[in-house]
């Protein structure tokens, strides 16, 4: 089991100790679970109440904790930040050995690196290539002309079906498809008329994309993730829409067909943007909220309407309907009142 003082951690994490820092810690936990050789963080000034009744030996906090604190605290101006830096050094991780299983069905015209590692029933097509220190694990399959860069991990049944690359330290969740057929359809004489995608998907340096996400590949050009995207579970991205560096989106969230969205956005659960929209830089989209035109000021937007009880939103709803009508008589009563 690995244990760090906290002069050891404060140390490697650039952090001032107040308290014993010979104090040995074990784990780390929340607040209210935490036990005498756990490290637990305060981030939120809500759990600050927590402080009283906690059992951690030790918290990850700024310095508005110290005059409630019952236990030793390393002083952090990020707490959650240093938390997670901290908390990686408890995680327990597989190492994997390079090598291909000899289940895996590897075409005599793939690359693969003699550093990655290459797991059980894993199909890599040819022209696709894997890199120095890729771990492509149970079931993923690697399409034509696919590119997994060094250092990726695609944890399981993970599929890239045709010109997908990815760049360093991609971290792909079980169940994601990536490269699949746009939705491009032309409508003639009656029926639908398939359009072909012939562009593929880019995926920038330590980007994380979560379980069952989709992202499909373009019609002309690339589908494009910057650098350090980070995409929950559920998520649909549109073909040719471009995520721009460092934005997240929460799961269940939808990027319709070449919208871009900016760099340093946070979009909520559930919302969506609709189709050839552009979002601007440092936008933060609140949960189920539809993007239906362009915003090009960075801030916080927001749409739908909140929750409340069942009664109260039928009521409502009845109003909504009645909005046009009510506005056309207010404006209609004010010119017809007398001016003052």
């Amino acid at each position: 089991m690995k244990t760090f003082t906290l002069a050891e951690l404060a140390e490697a994490f650039a952090l001032t100790v107040v308290g014993d820092p010979s104090l040995r810690i074990s784990g780390v936990s929340s607040l209210e679970a935490a036990k005498a050789t756990d490290l637990a963080f305060l981030a939120n000034p809500k759990y600050r109440s927590q402080l009283a009744h906690t059992n951690a030996g030790a918290i990850v906090a700024g310095e508005g904790a110290l005059a409630t604190a019952r236990c030793a605290v390393l002083l952090s101006p990020n707490p959650y930040a240093d938390y997670a830096r901290i908390a990686g050094n408890f995680e327990s991780r597989s190492i994997l050995e390079p090598g291909i299983h000899p289940s895996a069905v590897i075409d005599v015209n793939a690359r693969i690196s003699p550093n990655a590692h290459i797991g059980p029933f894993v199909v890599v097509a040819a022209g696709a290539s894997v890199a120095d220190g890729a771990t492509v694990g149970p079931h993923c399959i690697i399409g034509p002309d696919c590119h997994v860069g060094p250092d990726c991990q695609l944890v399981a049944r993970v599929s890239l079906v045709t010109r997908v690359r990815l760049g360093a330290r991609v971290l792909v969740h079980p169940g994601a498809v990536l490269g699949a057929d746009g939705f491009g359809l032309a409508f003639d004489r009656g029926s639908w008329l398939k359009v072909p995608q012939l562009g593929g998907v880019s995926v920038g340096d330590d980007c994380e994309i979560g379980a069952n996400t989709t992202i499909d590949r373009g019609a002309i050009g690339d589908t494009v993730l910057e650098e350090d995207v980070r995409l929950d579970n559920q998520i649909q991205i549109g073909h040719n829409a471009r995520i721009g560096a460092h934005t997240a989106m929460a799961g269940c969230s939808a990027v319709a067909g070449s919208a871009k969205i900016g760099r340093y956005c946070l979009i909520g659960g559930a919302a969506g943007v609709l189709g050839h929209l552009e979002v601007c830089d440092k936008v933060t989209i609140t949960a189920m909220s539809l993007v239906t035109h362009s915003i090009r000021e960075p801030g916080e937007y927001s749409s739908g309407t909140p929750l409340m009880d069942n009664q109260a939103w039928r009521r409502s709803a009845v109003r909504f309907k009645q909005l046009d009508s009510l506005a056309k008589n207010f404006n209609q009563l004010k010119r017809d009142s007398p001016t003052s």
